[in-house]
């Protein structure tokens, strides 16, 4: 299913943000972006999102910067001390004059931008906070999924509908009925004796018997019957069912298709496809499920 959700702070000068997005998967799929120094977050974020969806595919960014005018600068000793061992290295071999301030700062590396590092309690209060801030974007994804879901019942509650109504005007075409079966396949065989009076009549009715079984088409129809029941009942019951109906839709598939072999009849075949069209839709929606 669709989401966004977004959750933004602050810590101790410190400004944080994470973005959640969601788009649809048959799976869940969970993908994180932190910043360096922040690694230790990536496992949480995926624990916490893992707990509280079970499908799509998830991308998780956390932006973390210094607020203006907060980030301070800070000397790298360690540059430095190698800069001037290399001076007076050199001093008695180049001519050149002492170097000056402005100079060794200009020196790529010795001065960086940033904050000190923190001590171990100030990172663990500092990860606390932003994983605080997690759950709340995660709280807002629900909540968004949830309000997507309210909309998405209403569309497959109309797939549902219309294929119970194609259903149903199968069951009540004369062609599908024992009795129209027997009929017809009765005169078919009585031009063929009449055409090869050679024939084996015997031979001729179990074959039209045999016939009419594989063209009977009631048990599709009782379980495209049982599958829009069992459908109900899965909206009925509320989160995880996606992999589920999935699973139902090859089912009504399956049975749209068996239909639509065994048809002779012009209305019945477009009552078919037009059955297969339906429940196209019903598993493309049902793809944005939980």
């Amino acid at each position: 299913m669709t989401g966004f959700a977004r959750a933004e702070g602050q810590h101790d000068g410190l400004g944080w943000a994470w973005e959640l997005k969601s788009v649809n998967g048959r799976g869940l799929d969970i993908r994180t972006r932190v910043p360096q120094g922040f690694e230790s977050l990536e496992p949480l974020a995926r624990q916490k999102l893992g707990e509280a969806l079970k499908r799509g595919n998830v991308n998780v960014s956390l932006v973390v910067e210094r607020r203006t005018g907060e980030a301070g600068i800070r000397i790298n000793r360690a540059v430095l001390d190698q800069v001037l061992a290399l001076q007076a290295e050199l001093a008695g071999k180049v001519d050149a004059a002492p170097p000056r301030l402005e100079a060794l700062l200009a020196v790529r590396g010795v001065v960086e931008a940033g904050e000190e590092e923190a001590d171990e309690e100030a990172r663990a209060a500092r990860d606390a906070d932003i994983l605080a801030g997690l759950e709340q974007a995660v709280k807002a994804m629900v909540a968004s999924r949830l309000e997507e879901g309210a909309r998405l019942a209403a569309i497959l509650t109309g797939h549902l509908d219309r294929i119970e109504e194609l259903t149903a005007q199968a069951k009540t075409l004369g062609a599908v009925q024992p009795e129209a079966l027997k009929a017809r396949l009765r005169q078919q065989v009585t031009e063929l004796l009449e055409a090869s009076p050679a024939l084996n009549e015997d031979r001729l009715a179990q074959e039209a018997a045999l016939l009419a079984t594989k063209a009977d088409i009631r048990e599709e129809l009782d379980r495209l019957a049982a599958h829009i029941a069992a459908a109900r009942e899965l909206m009925q019951a509320g989160s995880q069912i996606g992999r589920r109906f999935d699973f139902l839709c090859q089912e009504f598939n399956r049975e749209a298709n068996t239909l639509c072999s065994k048809s002779g009849d012009a209305e019945l075949t477009r009552i078919g496809l037009e059955l297969k069209a339906v429940i196209d839709q019903l598993k493309e929606q049902v793809q944005n499920v939980e």
